[in-house]
């Protein structure tokens, strides 16, 4: 074999992938492409506020401000509170403490555009409903006609009743479908409950009593005193009868001595 032949025969191959490859590509082939446009959020805001009642583990029990008691069970260890500056877990809440959620959603509207592009032979039309066009692996695929949808023919533009078998189409559709995007963002703050206050009443204390104060560390006792309503006057009336007595009895002996003389 000549090296001419050789030639000859790698040019029938390359010419032969080329036309495969550009076989392939007139076939059809489908794109699509997909933006989003974002309108002006709103946001909206939501303040709850209640009394941390119990911490059991992971399950926090808070009274709410209608004085309904409700229960976050699996509140995650890493999740924190700002409690006056400071970031406290659920497992150093305390109860009496106040909490304050607030809730911020953001609804922010959204079209979504889809734009398909469809080119490819045309196998088979059913204006003005649907159209099959040869797919890239050889097998035939069908595609519903939208209305009012125009394809472009060799550079012009006509409608499915122009379409013919053995043609190369392009067509576009475009697709808007408005959506909502809705997004949320809390945060929880709190105040360490008050600390607890001592208030001491005085009450009036007997006489005669004694009394300690704690608080100093020291005893006082009261002073003892007799209630002054007594007098003078018994004693004197005692000791004058006391005389009496004594001047009878040395009477009646005197008396007696003398009988007995």
């Amino acid at each position: 074999m000549n090296s001419s032949s050789v030639m000859r025969r790698s040019l029938i191959i390359v010419a032969g992938l080329a036309c495969f490859v550009f076989a392939v590509l007139t076939f059809a082939q489908v794109q699509q492409q997909t933006t989003t446009t974002s309108g002006t959020p709103t946001h909206a805001v939501r303040v709850e506020s209640g009394e941390v009642v119990s911490v059991d583990g992971n399950d926090l029990f808070v009274k709410m401000a209608d004085g309904t008691l409700r229960h976050f069970p699996n509140v995650p260890a890493s999740a924190t509170v700002d409690v006056d500056g400071r970031q406290m877990t659920i497992s150093e809440l305390q109860p009496g403490m106040k909490l304050q959620r607030t809730t911020i959603t953001t609804t922010t509207p959204q079209i979504v555009t889809t734009v398909q592009t469809v080119s490819g032979k045309v196998f088979h039309v059913t204006p003005p409903l649907s159209v099959i066009l040869t797919m890239e692996n050889g097998e035939n695929q069908s595609f519903k006609i939208p209305k009012g949808q125009k394809f472009t023919v060799n550079g012009t533009e006509t409608d499915a009743f122009g379409l013919k078998k053995g043609m190369m189409v392009n067509a576009t559709k475009i697709v808007e479908t408005p959506v909502t995007s809705v997004s949320q963002h809390q945060q929880v703050s709190g105040t360490l409950p008050p600390g607890p206050v001592l208030i001491a009443k005085e009450s009036p204390t007997p006489e005669g009593t004694v009394t300690a104060s704690h608080d100093a560390g020291t005893t006082t006792t009261a002073s003892v005193e007799l209630p002054k309503t007594a007098s003078g006057w018994p004693l004197v009336g005692i000791l004058g009868l006391l005389f009496v007595s004594a001047s009878f009895g040395l009477a009646l002996r005197r008396r007696n001595v003398g009988f007995r003389s």
